[in-house]
């Protein structure tokens, strides 16, 4: 059977005619008007999950670790000229990133020939390039997930050309980060980071998601920003929900955490807090059903 390449060859030579330059007789998979109209944006979620899938697949790679944090979040070199005080000095969670990204990155080449806990990150700069920067350092390969925005934005030079990826849909990319994540280690951030970090520790919370090393860099930071024993006390979230992550200051804390962790790769099969189950509201759905 003649593949899709062939073909696509063969239609680029026909006789120019008013039926060959339609719209209409392109070959539908080499349409870029056909598949960017608002009717595929079924298919084209799919390509955006199938394509790196297949990619790291392809390369090898088992496991990642990932790192999130901010993008404006500058190296020691660059700390002067921080937007604000405390914006420089949150400089050194680049460094601890860097070196984070390098030791395990040096983990991963010994017993794994860097097919497991290969770092990835969003592909940008700050954090994410601190990430990319530590794994190159260390002689090893790293993922960048790189989205598309409104701003310029170019994948910081220390991503892995062929482990380097774009994407259009968030939510697809989030899946991408955690597909494979033996580790998520969280540092200081703003928007994307908090989304990205909640997101997770929902899904583990829930048990969508087994246990993993979940670790917060930076005990100071996440406790000004977030009140998490007021979470629990008030009842929003189980006190049981507050060992589903751990806050570190160094890379070689956090590397001892990782490897200590307790219940890793299991998955909640109830909500502490919610177990049993309420009884149903009078006149709500019954909970027992199919699901849909």
């Amino acid at each position: 059977m003649r593949d899709s390449v062939e073909d696509k060859e063969t239609v680029a030579q026909v006789p120019v005619t008013p039926q060959t330059q339609s719209a209409t007789y392109r070959l539908a998979f080499a349409d870029d008007d056909f598949l960017l109209r608002e009717d595929l944006r079924a298919v084209r979620l799919q390509l955006e999950l199938l394509k790196p899938q297949l990619m790291l697949d392809e390369a090898g790679v088992e496991t990642t670790v990932v790192l999130f944090g901010g993008a404006r979040i500058p190296d020691a070199a660059h700390a002067a000229q921080a937007r604000t005080p405390m914006l420089a000095s949150l400089s050194k969670y680049y460094e601890e990133a860097r070196r984070f990204a390098y030791l395990v990155t040096e983990a991963s080449l010994v017993e794994s020939r860097g097919r497991r806990a290969v770092i990835v990150t969003g592909g940008g700069p700050g954090v994410m390039e601190a990430g990319n920067r530590g794994a190159q350092e260390a002689g090893g390969r790293s993922i960048g997930l790189n989205i598309v925005l409104p701003h310029e934005q170019a994948p910081n030079a220390y991503v892995t050309p062929e482990l380097c990826f774009n994407f259009h849909y968030f939510a697809i990319r989030k899946m991408h980060f955690l597909m494979r994540a033996e580790a998520v280690c969280v540092f200081p951030g703003g928007f994307g980071t908090l989304d990205e970090m909640f997101e997770a520790l929902t899904l583990i919370q829930t048990g969508r998601m087994a246990k993993v090393p979940f670790l917060l860099f930076g005990k100071d930071y996440w406790g000004r920003i977030i009140d998490w024993e007021a979470l629990a006390e008030s009842g929003t979230i189980a006190a049981e929900d507050l060992d589903l992550f751990r806050c570190v200051e160094t890379a070689e804390e956090a590397l001892e955490a990782m490897r200590t962790w307790a219940c890793r790769t299991e998955k909640r099969d109830a909500l502490p807090g919610r177990s049993g189950g309420d009884a149903p509201r009078p006149g709500a759905p019954d909970q027992a059903g199919d699901g849909s």
